[in-house]
């Protein structure tokens, strides 16, 4: 995979590695279509996700499974609505189907908002009008959907709420329903350019109101490809884990490491 964004991929040195590491930033860069699906085709069985919770549940998922599933997923946002540049905010914990919605989005090209469990009534409000939110994908709990629910006279912008269970309240769709009714996926014919946005934070707010913080789609390609390259040729690991906090879904994926919950 990484021969593909790379001119040269193996350095005898840190000084070879900095004086010519070449990224080749392909047009119209999509993580979902570029990565995902790309190791799905060549490698389908290989173990992707792996996913446990506190009551001892399990799901694995190979890259096969993981474009399936992203594919019903995207196709599922699609019937509600959802395309390119729409603001899509996700609640999931660290549910599995957080990985399904984002990477769906991507394929859409619409923008990813990753938000704490911990927002409250006035928290969603500010976020919804600030940037402009279409909809809200979140984990059923009421302690989550309760503060959901109040926000939304407040908040215009919001046309659909999504719950993945495992309560579905009054006013969200149920996503399992949705995505296993979901017609076919059809690729949009432009899901996005490279200066789209893919990803966008909302910081902590500590000293005033949470700011806007926005990556666009070809940043994991510099994020993946410099912290790989600096663990291969023996750098100490914590510099590429340093490299790979940065983003929340891309790097693991790019050397078909698994992610395990």
């Amino acid at each position: 995979m990484v021969e593909r964004f790379l001119e040269q991929t193996t350095f005898a040195s840190q000084e070879d590695f900095i004086k010519n590491l070449k990224i080749k930033v392909p047009e119209n860069f999509n993580f979902g279509y570029d990565v995902v699906d790309a190791w799905a085709a060549e490698e389908p069985d290989k173990k992707a996700l792996l996913w446990t919770n506190d009551k001892g549940e399990s799901r694995q998922y190979t890259y096969a499974d993981l474009k399936k599933y992203t594919d019903m997923t995207a196709s599922y946002f699609q019937s509600l609505g959802i395309g390119r540049g729409d603001m899509v905010m996700l609640i999931l914990k660290r549910r599995f189907e957080f990985w399904f919605s984002i990477i769906a989005l991507h394929k859409l090209g619409a923008v990813v908002i990753p938000a704490t469990h911990l927002l409250t009534k006035k928290d969603i409000v500010y976020r919804c009008n600030a940037a402009d939110i279409k909809m809200i994908v979140c984990a059923g709990e009421s302690v989550i959907t309760e503060h959901i629910t109040a926000a939304m006279p407040d908040s215009p912008s919001v046309k659909k709420l999504v719950s993945v269970g495992p309560e579905v309240a009054e006013g969200f769709d149920d996503f399992h329903k949705g995505i296993e009714n979901a017609a076919p996926f059809v690729k949009p014919e432009h899901p996005n350019a490279n200066e789209d946005i893919s990803l966008m934070y909302f910081t902590s707010g500590t000293t005033g109101e949470p700011k806007m913080v926005i990556s666009p789609l070809p940043i994991p390609v510099g994020e993946r490809l410099y912290g790989a390259n600096f663990t291969d040729n023996g750098l100490p690991e914590q510099i590429y884990s340093y490299m790979i906090t940065k983003s929340l879904l891309l790097p693991p994926f790019w050397r078909r490491y698994k992610i395990i919950m």
